[in-house]
């Protein structure tokens, strides 16, 4: 597979990565399973698929438990990425900044994941209690320590208030402003954020910014919680422990109404023969630049599989057009 770079370190992972969460955190845990997961995260690593891209607060802690027997046997063959700042309550999720929880949470991703180094320790929310430099500055200690080789930055992404778009720098006005904060403390490697062809608000300013300061982007949601895949029924229901029964882009109505995505991502792919619309989707973001490196999320080999060939397809100009004028996500709050 093609490799690309993750930004200030240099650091080389497979263009399309693996997202881990849906094996044991947000979607339906009747469809988790441990044994169908690990062959998911070795079908990605025989395929080149190299980052794999999980969090503490994801179970909380199993994620990382999971993801450390495959590191345990094949850790030369993981870019290893996971995440501090959350704390996750029985009713209740919140940012801890503090350095010393810092520090020790890194130190307890290590244990569970089974390795001496974390190649992307990611700050998941900045706490609005801690200066942000103060939560980076332990976290780029960390790097010294040996502990993690680079660190990453996950920006609030398009479920942030729209209402308050600025006018230059779009929904992630305040993330660009936290951005250049810590630069001035320690470099910033990677930056995580939403970014699909139906959710496109990266592409304004948070993209742009990444580019000019070399930094890599690693695009979240990159098949809309699943939806892009064209495999979800509207009106289809989810389990109630599965995110998406509460998200508004997936009551039966906006289901339905964002179909025209569906379809168009369809059309690409009939004209490059065997494609499939999360391929073509995935396509289109690494046609976004060099930075760009997708991470759709999966807990089934068959998916990893797919999402995998994805780097293969060449999209074309008009394919590009086409792709970039399908209308945005559609959500019950609009």
């Amino acid at each position: 597979m093609e490799r690309r770079t993750i930004g200030a370190a240099a650091l080389e992972v497979g263009a399309i990565g693996l997202g881990c969460m849906p094996m044991s955190w947000a979607y339906s845990t009747s469809e988790q399973s441990g044994e169908e997961s690990l062959r998911a995260v070795h079908a990605a690593l025989d395929r080149g698929m190299t980052l794999l891209d999980t969090a503490d607060m994801y179970g909380p802690f199993t994620n990382e438990l999971l993801i450390g027997r495959v590191l345990k046997e094949r850790r030369e063959d993981a870019f290893l990425s996971t995440k501090c700042g959350l704390l996750v309550g029985e009713q209740h999720i919140v940012a801890n900044g503090r350095p010393g929880y810092v520090k020790r949470a890194c130190d307890a991703s290590l244990r569970r994941l089974q390795t001496d180094r974390i190649d992307l320790y990611q700050l998941h929310r900045v706490d609005p209690e801690v200066p942000v430099e103060e939560t980076w500055g332990a976290m780029s200690e960390l790097v010294t320590e040996g502990k993690v080789r680079a660190l990453g930055f996950c920006a609030v992404g398009a479920r942030a208030d729209h209402r308050n778009r600025d006018p230059a720098t779009g929904i992630h006005a305040t993330t660009i402003r936290q951005l250049e904060r810590v630069q001035g403390v320690f470099p910033v490697s990677g930056v995580q954020a939403e970014l699909a062809v139906w959710s496109r608000e990266a592409l304004e300013a948070l993209l742009p910014w990444c580019i000019s300061h070399g930094v890599g982007f690693m695009a979240a949601m990159p098949l809309g919680n699943g939806y892009l895949s064209g495999a979800l029924t509207p009106g289809g229901g989810f389990e109630e422990d599965d995110m998406r029964a509460r998200h508004p882009r997936f009551t039966a109505e906006m289901m339905a109404a964002n179909q025209p995505v569906v379809a168009g991502l369809r059309r690409v792919a009939e004209r490059h023969g065997e494609a499939t619309p999360a391929q073509v989707a995935l396509a289109w973001l690494l046609a976004q630049g060099r930075q760009v490196i997708p991470v759709p999320g999966t807990k089934k080999e068959r998916w990893v599989v797919e999402n995998g060939a994805a780097a293969d397809l060449t999209l074309t100009p008009a394919d590009m057009a086409e792709l970039g004028a399908l209308p945005a996500a559609r959500g019950s709050w609009e």
